[in-house]
């Protein structure tokens, strides 16, 4: 029974996904985005970089990552979610 609860809000959750997002949600996403390629770029750069600034590109990966996951989600209140489950 737990697993079908589970199933339940992953499904909510994408058709959240694919809603209308509103514009200030999609310039944060896109902030996100960047932030994340940032820190993958200061992450993965091919010469030595002292354990600050690696740990800062750490954190610039999480940060994005995050931003860009919770824009994804929020959603116009013109639309209603539960209405388009049915």
């Amino acid at each position: 029974m737990r697993k079908g609860k589970l199933k339940d809000k992953l499904s909510s959750y994408f058709n959240r996904c694919g809603q209308n997002t509103p514009p200030f949600f999609k310039k944060m996403r896109t902030i996100g985005i960047v932030l994340a390629a940032a820190g993958t770029a200061v992450v993965s750069a091919p010469i030595a970089l002292p354990t600050l600034v690696i740990t800062v590109g750490g954190y610039l990966i999480v940060g994005g990552t995050v931003a860009t996951a919770v824009s994804q989600a929020a959603i116009d209140d013109s639309t209603n979610c539960e209405e388009s489950e049915n």
